[in-house]
């Protein structure tokens, strides 16, 4: 509480640049209220898995075709610029202070929703997770918890096998490469489960884990990330 009230006044009395566009930033978040009102927020999508809707679907043609393994998810930003920048920063450069920021901004985009029983943020392998030095979608999961009042679950679901690189592998080479990375590492006490990650591409890997849970009795899956990747037009 103390470092809480430390924390605000120091913001107040040196407010810190903004990483956009390096103005002042009051809030002492990382970006300016300017900015943060720029991001690239989706426009109308899939409630299963937050891909673009034309105005005559309401469940995009991939989840009709092969329906995922989880049952909604909640997507705050499209992966673009900044975004996608915003994310690299915190994955590959450390830049921790924006997983409370990405924690807030979910907070305030799944209000009114039901919460669920528990957080399960995607794990990392055990040897990424130490050349990396932390895993971005625990960091993340952590304050949102805390907000929502939710079960954080690390360690419930484990990466068994380290995959090779989805990025241009088909959709058939991405099953395969994910076919049995995850596992649970003790049984699964809740019904209802949301899975936390940075970046949703393909949604294999969220697939490959909404398998493992509802295998272990998980009745309802959530997807929350912050950030979809859209097909280019």
């Amino acid at each position: 509480m103390v470092y809480d009230w430390l924390n605000r006044l120091q913001q107040r009395l040196w407010p810190s640049p903004c990483t956009l566009c390096l103005g002042l930033d009051p809030t002492g978040r990382g970006l300016c209220p300017d900015c943060l009102a720029d991001l690239p927020r989706p426009g109308p999508c899939c409630p299963r898995c937050a891909l673009p809707l034309t105005a005559a679907e309401q469940i995009c043609g991939h989840c009709q075709r092969r329906p995922p393994r989880f049952d909604a998810t909640v997507a705050l930003f499209r992966y673009a610029p900044p975004v996608d920048g915003l994310i690299h920063a915190l994955k590959f450069g450390q830049a921790l202070h924006f997983a409370p920021l990405f924690a807030e901004l979910l907070t305030t985009r799944l209000a009114g929703r039901p919460p669920p029983d528990c957080i399960l943020p995607v794990p990392l392998h055990p040897r990424r997770q130490r050349e990396r030095g932390f895993n971005q979608a625990v960091e993340i999961a952590r304050p949102l918890a805390r907000r929502l009042g939710c079960r954080l679950d690390l360690g419930g679901c484990v990466r068994v096998r380290a995959t090779a690189p989805q990025t241009g592998l088909s959709a058939a080479a991405r099953r395969h490469n994910l076919r049995d990375a995850f596992a649970l590492a003790r049984p699964l006490g809740e019904r209802s489960v949301a899975i936390l990650d940075d970046v949703m591409t393909t949604g294999g890997t969220l697939d490959a884990i909404a398998g493992v849970l509802r295998r272990g009795g998980a009745e309802y899956i959530e997807v929350w990330v912050c950030a979809r990747t859209v097909p280019r037009a």
